[in-house]
């Protein structure tokens, strides 16, 4: 584990989940899940995508007709790799992303100072809850939409074998510099996932 992503030095431990030998929290993201949000977001302006891993967020996003600027720490064969997104300096209007596990707050602080008009994370549901991030993040800055998945998503580790179906609940959280203060609660509509799955 590289203690790089963990805000205070120390381990979270994860449930069901590990890293593999490459990096930190390799989960691609399936396809369907980033054609939820494009469905019903819309992004005006350059995208980073600053975890890109082997591109499986990044090809969905480049359907929309954005320019997709694609990073990641690791070197996975897609996009730039070595690219720290916790220490970057470079601005652009959208930043979109499924961020390593152990570092979702590092990223909301670093998102929240580098995109110029939206900054999506998918993230675990449960990441509403908990006193710290609610006086951290939520109180000072809570997003405009949170938008909760009604079908369960299930990530799979590079080249693993795909079945079952996963336990835990995820939502894109949307923080927009566009519109005025306060969260809205909503649900993904269903079909994506047998539609781009």
């Amino acid at each position: 584990m590289d203690i790089t992503y963990n805000l205070n030095g120390g381990f979270k431990p994860t449930v069901k989940r590990f890293a593999d030998l490459g990096g930190p929290d390799f989960f691609p993201t399936p396809a369907w899940a980033t054609h939820a949000l494009v469905g019903n977001e819309k992004f005006e302006g350059d995208i980073w995508e600053c975890a890109c891993g082997d591109g499986s967020m990044s090809d969905v996003l480049e359907t929309t007709g954005n320019k997709v600027i694609s990073s990641d720490l690791y070197d996975r064969g897609y996009g730039e790799g070595g690219i720290d997104f916790l220490v970057a300096q470079t601005k652009v209007q959208n930043i979109i992303t499924n961020p390593p596990y152990n570092a979702a707050e590092g990223f909301v602080r670093k998102g929240l100072e580098l995109a110029e008009r939206k900054f999506a994370l998918l993230l675990r549901l449960a990441f509403l809850e908990g006193k710290n991030r609610q006086h951290t993040i939520f109180a000072k800055c809570p997003p405009a939409r949170v938008w909760v998945f009604s079908e369960r998503i299930t990530f799979y580790p590079a080249g693993a074998v795909q079945k079952g179906s996963g336990t835990t609940a995820y939502a894109w959280f949307i923080w927009d510099k566009g519109t005025a203060s306060g969260t809205e609660l909503k649900w993904l509509p269903t079909g994506y996932k047998a539609r781009y799955g």
